[in-house]
């Protein structure tokens, strides 16, 4: 190697055959569990299912490195062959999710042009509105039955394809959330991939003993996120096909699940399933609460039951996962009493929080924008050089897009998101700012903020609640009082609309351009 070359851009073996290196370390620990199918695999056998579908994508797909491969399926086993089967051959597996309509999902194909097309049999009639870029030149059915075409993959004769790789290829192409748009195809190399997965295992600690539930769907990174550093540490993952209340904590008995994440949505219905009090949930040490900030009412109930709840942090160009709460050496009521907080950065990843017009540091106490720089950034947007330059900053800084503030502790807490801020007679408003305060008041489940145009103020705030019961005609007065006491008059709601539901988008994120369209209505 020259003096001029970098590690980053070295090729080496190890680097995409995760499967292989961890079959020879730990061949017989058991590796994946998938509940839907009770099929239970170890580290040998995760890697030589890998290794078959591996050499069936180089020799019938003609496919190598740099090659997309294109997936829509729900959590399942032939998703992990996949991942691993990528990244031995050094393709690039996309992952599309199955909630995006049409229209959404031939965007993206035409974005990634995809070599190959994977898919399960349970989105047909899905698939067959999709217009197939002329790329694409092999596709393969998933099913349960016998007529599943990814079954031929399976039975394919097994042989070492792993290619040497470097740390700056391209490992995936993971779309991200949003409300309006196509959503963003970030470029995530395998870099970012093995430094955020040894950032999780030396915060969350040994992860090599503990029984994992993926509960994130794998078309997000999330999901990823969450099987990579379990597998990666030699641990146990348990997945589902989808997200069940009812799936999940029968998982969580049987299996003697150990850990665990979800967004504020989840949460909730788990702890209201019918089931929830009398699930023998003792084995849980810890859950984790990412996507959003989640509220100190749906961590209650995981709290009552001696489990404790904490929040993560992290973002798709940044991580995934940047922060956590990491309560290892405190009781359960210091991590309570820290429950809007996500901590701070993991050991390898900077922080900083910048005023929105100056881009200089803010004082501790001051809201401003949080930006993160880590090995494990994104590698940018996929064909949209513009926003990746907006994205990635000077000397390898992520503009997250979200408000924080930083307390004396050094513990962060987020505050908003820097573009749904609105202004009010000259003076800018965080929605979640103030959906924080009305989430405080007592007959308050969840709630919404949006800015609504006013011929006085230009807009006003104005919020959207579910409340825990019917309430009284002095329900909106008393509400407003209680922001009063916490908030400056231009945020105190100028309207409260009682409502059964809270629309969110197909990540989980409250949808505040929904609810907009819903209250012009």
């Amino acid at each position: 190697m020259s003096e001029a070359e970098s590690y980053d851009h070295l090729p080496m073996d190890w680097i995409g055959d995760w499967a292989g290196r961890r079959a020879a370390l730990t061949p017989h620990r058991p590796a994946v569990y998938e509940a839907d199918t009770g099929t239970r695999l170890t580290f040998a056998e995760v890697d030589d299912r890998a290794s078959r579908v591996g050499a069936w994508l180089v020799d019938e797909a003609d496919l190598g490195k740099g090659d997309p491969v294109c997936v829509i399926c729900r959590n399942r086993l032939e998703a992990v062959d996949l991942y691993f089967a990528c990244g031995k051959i050094g393709a690039v597996l996309a992952p599309l999710s199955y909630r995006l309509r049409p229209r959404e999902l031939n965007e993206l194909l035409e974005r990634i042009q995809p070599r190959a097309f994977v898919y399960e049999d349970v989105f047909d009639d899905l698939v067959g509105e999709l217009d197939m870029p002329a790329s694409v030149e092999k596709r393969v059915r998933i099913s349960d039955g016998g007529d599943s075409e990814f079954a031929a993959l399976l039975d394919y004769p097994c042989r070492d394809v792993n290619t040497p790789l470097a740390q700056s290829d391209t490992f995936l192409y993971i779309h991200t959330g949003g409300t309006t748009g196509t959503p963003k195809v970030c470029i995530v190399p395998h870099r970012q991939m093995i430094w955020n997965a040894l950032d999780m295992i030396v915060t969350s600690g040994n992860l090599m003993d503990q029984r994992v539930l993926i509960t994130f769907p794998m078309f997000h990174v999330g999901g990823w996120n969450s099987f990579t550093p379990v597998f990666h540490a030699g641990g146990h993952a348990v997945i589902t096909r989808q997200f069940d209340p009812g799936q999940v904590l029968e998982v969580i008995e049987q299996e003697g699940i150990t850990s665990f994440g979800g967004v504020e949505a989840m949460l909730r219905f788990i702890a209201e399933h019918p089931r929830f009090p009398d699930t023998d949930i003792s084995t849980v040490e810890g859950i984790t609460s990412a996507g959003a900030p989640c509220s100190a009412e749906v961590m209650e109930p995981f709290y009552q039951r001696g489990v404790p709840v904490a929040q993560a942090y992290g973002l798709t160009e940044a991580g995934p996962s940047n922060f956590m709460y990491n309560g290892i050496d405190q009781d359960l009521d210091t991590i309570r009493a820290h429950n809007r907080s996500i901590g701070t950065s993991m050991i390898h990843c900077d922080f900083r929080i910048l005023d929105q017009e100056t881009r200089t540091p803010v004082a501790r106490g001051e809201v401003g924008v949080l930006c993160m720089r880590s090995l494990h950034n994104f590698g940018g947007y996929l064909g949209q050089p513009d926003r990746t330059r907006k994205a990635l900053l000077e000397d390898g800084w992520v503009d997250s897009g979200d408000l924080a503030v930083e307390d004396e502790h050094g513990n962060v807490r987020i505050v908003g998101r820097a573009d749904n801020m609105f202004i009010s007679g000259g003076e800018n408003v965080s929605p979640e700012e103030v959906e924080n305060v009305v989430l405080e008041h007592p007959r308050v489940a969840q709630a919404c903020v949006v800015g609504m145009p006013d011929d006085r103020w230009g807009q006003v705030p104005v919020a959207a609640v579910v409340t825990d019961g019917e309430v009284g005609e002095d329900f909106t007065e008393d509400l407003r009082k209680h922001c009063r006491q916490s908030l400056a008059s231009f945020k105190v709601p100028a309207r409260v609309v009682v409502t059964d539901t809270i629309p969110v988008t197909g990540a989980g994120k409250i949808d505040r351009n929904t609810l907009r369209r819903q209250l012009e209505d």
